[in-house]
């Protein structure tokens, strides 16, 4: 009895486990196709998973960071779903990338499709130019299902605190693509232990050629002495 009883509360444990670890996972989250560098433009996957056995998502609403205002913003076709991008005007243009900026998109919305429960969908955009001092970038979304549930992804995570709850979107950037001062140094110091090697083989080389002439050189004159030897001996014994 007392086995079977460590052995349901291990079950449990473990379920409760795999119950926390899937709603965990099933986050409104956003990741590059390929990556996201500073400066350029890049492809988004935003990734919604259907976290409701007894609904279905009806609806992504998108938005997007009003202090890193993107001057192109194109959602990629998806059957059944109908895109609506939505800009504003600003009253003080910006200047991005040397060019005013009149007006930001502010908001993609997806509608028309149908997310079943056990199932997700990815919404890609093409957007740019990036932000070129910024390290990421927070979308934060709202889904809604068709029971009329509304769930907001809109949390910021906060650096040393738990991941909240309803956590926003965040898209990490990389480096600009141009910033390869690290990699150049590497190739530098890759061409001069390259060079060095070099250096070190032709020197092994030149020294084993100069120690094997004076080899030779030595048993030449060897040779010679022998010769001059044996000459001296052979006129003596004729005499």
């Amino acid at each position: 009895m007392k086995t079977s009883r460590v052995s349901f509360a291990a079950a449990l444990a473990a379920g409760t486990v795999l119950v926390l670890s899937g709603t965990a996972s099933a986050h409104v989250g956003v990741q590059p196709v390929g990556e996201a560098a500073k400066g350029g433009y890049a492809t988004l996957n935003f990734k919604v998973p259907n976290e409701r056995d007894n609904a279905s998502t009806t609806q992504l609403e998108v938005n997007f960071p009003a202090d890193q205002p993107l001057t192109s913003v194109m959602p990629q076709d998806i059957p059944g779903w109908t895109s609506t991008v939505e800009k504003t005007k600003l009253d003080k243009p910006l200047t991005v990338h040397g060019k005013q900026v009149n007006e930001v998109v502010t908001k993609v919305t997806w509608t028309g499709g149908k997310i079943e429960a056990g199932k997700f969908q990815q919404f890609p955009v093409s957007v740019g130019k990036l932000p070129e001092n910024a390290d990421q970038m927070v979308f934060k979304s709202i889904q809604t299902y068709d029971n009329g549930e509304v769930v907001r992804w809109i949390e910021e995570a906060k650096e040393g605190a738990a991941e909240p709850q309803n956590p926003a979107p965040v898209l990490k950037l990389t480096a600009a693509k141009g910033d390869h001062h690290g990699d150049a140094k590497t190739g530098e110091a890759k061409n001069a232990e390259k060079d060095a090697g070099h250096g070190h083989d032709e020197a092994a080389t030149e020294h084993g050629s100069d120690t094997t002439a004076r080899i030779l050189g030595i048993a030449g004159i060897v040779i010679g002495l022998g010769g001059v030897a044996f000459g001296v001996a052979s006129r003596r014994r004729s005499a």
